[in-house]
């Protein structure tokens, strides 16, 4: 069954709801990573600022917590646009089935607000508290992030091993059992690959910041501790994630064998079954191109070459991804591993300088891979996503619900044109992001050099703690003058 055969068999609408729930997924999953570990590393560089009394980590602490902030605010609209592109695009699926999953949106969204309050807490309490009781009302932080990220996780999950009710003779759900329905086979394997993903992500995104000023020659502390503590974070999980990671995929290949085999390109149900790097399927079952490594995909699902691995024919062909979606989710997860063990061999660079001379490589080529492996983990995270959803076609719902039989019955041309205005909203969102983080980072970089902001605003202070003093392009304004016969500035105390 060819990809021209689904589209010709499917609803008009369901080519444009799939494009434009594709686009929304893969925009705001660009930001979930900051979203989910950015406020742990932010924490952990204000634990150190205040441990060791150290200026730079808490300058870097108030930094992050500002981007973290203005990030927040743009999670805001692309997860509220995905929120409502659920029930609009998608309501066979809400309606049979959300009184069965949705606790994990409910989740979710009291994760949002509770992330919120403690975020506007956080960014209050630089000047207004004391630093300890500052530092530990941010503590919850991260755990809210982690709370929304299990309610997002137990909805996919169940959506990939759906349990936890029973069918009655019209087909619609009874009898749910709500703790069955969160714990699903696929959660645990899905929720910790994710969690480890978000913090490695944002580790290296944060630390190649700054290995691109350590190529631009600014080798201060600053950008040595902005460097290390994140880089250091992602460094440690790297390796923790390739077995987590492995652990997933032999999950995929015992709970859901037809996805395990689109993503690896299994034709026919057999034993010493090859593994292919790359590579295409083709209609007949043949694949092309591609590095071919006999038996190692037995070895890999079960640890012997006998293992067997069920193949793409061993169901219907309306039941199973087309040879295209088998390649996309082939590639896409070809990708991730590719990416995480060149990510190993730089997390061994860098451990390996750092034990044998407690100092960072010398080496530029050390500092351009790390700029370039916060760009290369997002790629990797969009590669996950894509892997999970396109290697479940054609089933919404596991071998439950397709998503033919999900999608709105709004016309087709309805569809085109809310994708084109999302389009254009989302990149007017994302270009004045970034127009608000690099005019923060002009502004820091003036502070470092004592200067004013040209627009106005007092610069940074070496710490974020206590109140701004009144700076301008020639440095400190000077105190005003005594009153005569007093010897106190006016206004002073007496």
């Amino acid at each position: 069954m060819t990809a021209t055969d689904v589209l010709a068999n499917a609803p008009a609408q369901l080519l444009p709801a799939r494009e434009l729930m594709a686009f929304t997924l893969a925009s705001h999953i660009m930001l979930v990573p900051f979203g989910v570990a950015l406020p742990f590393i932010t924490l952990l560089m204000h634990y150190r600022g205040l441990r060791k009394a150290d200026p730079a980590a808490l300058l870097l602490a108030r930094r992050w917590s500002a981007v973290m902030a203005v990030q927040f605010a743009v999670g805001i609209i692309t997860g509220t646009v995905l929120s409502f592109e659920f029930g609009l695009l998608w309501p066979g699926m809400m309606g049979r089935w959300g009184d069965v999953f949705g606790l994990g949106f409910g989740v979710e969204a009291w994760a949002f607000f509770l992330e919120a309050i403690l975020i506007a807490i956080y960014l209050y309490g630089w000047r207004r508290l004391k630093p300890w009781t500052h530092f530990w009302l941010g503590v919850p932080l991260p755990l809210t992030a982690l709370l929304g990220a299990f309610g997002i996780i137990a909805a996919n999950s169940w959506m990939n091993t759906p349990q936890g009710f029973a069918l009655d003779s019209t087909g619609n759900p009874v009898n749910v059992d709500v703790r069955s329905a969160v714990f699903t086979p696929m959660f645990g394997p899905e929720y910790w690959h994710f969690v480890v993903a978000m913090f490695l992500t944002a580790g290296y995104v944060v630390a190649g910041v700054y290995a691109v000023g350590w190529l631009r020659g600014r080798r201060d502390r600053y950008h040595r501790l902005g460097f290390c503590v994140p880089f250091t974070v992602a460094a440690i999980l790297t390796p923790v994630q390739f077995m987590v990671g492995d652990a997933t995929a032999r999950a995929v290949f015992h709970k859901q064998p037809v996805k395990f085999a689109a993503m690896e390109i299994v034709w026919n149900t057999d034993t010493h079954v090859p593994e292919y790097m790359f590579g295409r399927l083709q209609e007949d079952g043949s694949i092309k191109g591609g590095l071919k490594i006999p038996q190692l995909d037995s070895i890999l699902a079960g640890f012997s070459p006998s293992t067997q691995v069920t193949g793409l024919t061993s169901v219907a062909a309306s039941d199973r991804p087309t040879t295209t979606q088998a390649t996309i989710a082939h590639w896409a997860f070809d990708i991730m591993v590719t990416i995480a063990g060149l990510l190993i061999l730089l997390a061994l660079w860098y451990g390996w300088c750092w034990l044998r001379r407690r100092d960072l490589p010398r080496s530029r080529w050390f500092f351009r891979c790390a700029a370039v492996a916060g760009a290369a983990s997002l790629l990797t995270v969009e590669c996950g996503w894509i892997t999970t959803e396109v290697g479940r076609q054609p089933w919404i719902v596991y071998q439950n619900m397709r998503v033919s039989d999900a999608v709105t019955p709004t016309h087709a041309t309805s569809l085109w044109t809310m994708f084109g205005i999302v389009v254009v909203v989302y990149v007017l969102v994302f270009g004045a992001f970034l127009g608000v983080v690099l005019a923060m980072r002009r502004r820091w970089r003036l502070a470092d050099v004592g200067f004013a902001h040209p627009l106005g605003g007092a610069p940074e202070t070496d710490t974020p703690y206590g109140p701004r003093p009144e700076l301008t392009t020639a440095g400190p304004k000077p105190a005003p003058p005594a009153e005569p016969g007093t010897g106190r500035a006016p206004g002073g105390p007496e």
